[in-house]
């Protein structure tokens, strides 16, 4: 089991099923289809089901993304957890607004990168599996940070964090990336939570328990 970040180059997959999922939904199906040959028709009804969960745990939709470039969109799809102004002394070094958004095992887990920019860090921290909606994840949690830089020079910080569940991050950047606003960056596996840190001269647009669409969703936008 991996439990480094993979870096990979990003692109778009012919059909709407995420690259990391090809091989294990190809064994989640097999396993079905070895039941029913082997004639045990309650495990054939088990495995569908279960192979159904996966494929569609790594689906990857086609977004439409906000050209407004003041816009700053959800890299996650979930719901708003938390909406507050934090201390924040390992991103952005100052006051800042953090927004976290939880993602179920039923929500598409592909991450798209909230702005356009260039990627300054990349920060990977190993850590421990607490349910990702609990506050202490953000800090505890297995979790990889990325640091990004708009032409306008106005920073962000977005940190993929690992859940109860999710035992593997992806993530496609580097340092020196570019990547525009709404693109594929990453994922992570089975239930997880991302956090943004914005500079208070951003101003958020969304509320606790509100949903959001990665990539579609504004979530804060640029004074």
């Amino acid at each position: 089991m991996d439990t480094d970040p993979t870096h990979a180059q990003p692109g778009r997959s012919r059909i709407p099923i995420a690259r990391e999922g090809y091989r294990i939904i190809g064994v989640a199906w097999a396993l079905p289809l070895l039941f029913w040959l082997a004639g045990w028709t309650v495990l054939t009804l088990v495995g569908v089901g279960l192979a159904v969960f996966i494929t569609s745990f790594f689906r990857d939709p086609e977004r439409r993304t906000p050209t407004d470039p003041k816009t700053i969109v959800a890299p996650a799809d979930g719901r708003v957890i938390k909406v507050a102004q934090v201390d924040d002394d390992r991103f952005l070094r100052g006051r800042a607004h953090m927004i976290s958004i939880f993602m179920s095992p039923l929500n598409v887990h592909v991450n798209r990168a909230p702005s356009s920019g260039r990627v300054l860090e990349v920060r990977y921290n190993s850590g421990k599996y607490f349910r990702a909606f609990a506050d202490k994840a953000s800090l505890d949690n297995e979790q990889n940070a990325i640091l990004m830089e708009d032409s306008a020079g106005r920073r962000l910080c977005f940190v993929q964090i690992a859940g109860f569940v999710a035992r593997r991050i992806v993530c496609y950047l580097h340092r020196d990336s570019e990547i525009g606003r709404g693109e594929r960056c990453g994922m992570i596996m089975f239930g997880s939570r991302v956090d943004i840190y914005l500079p208070l001269d951003a101003t958020t647009c969304v509320e606790i328990g509100h949903g959001t669409t990665a990539g579609e969703t504004v979530i804060a936008r640029w004074t």
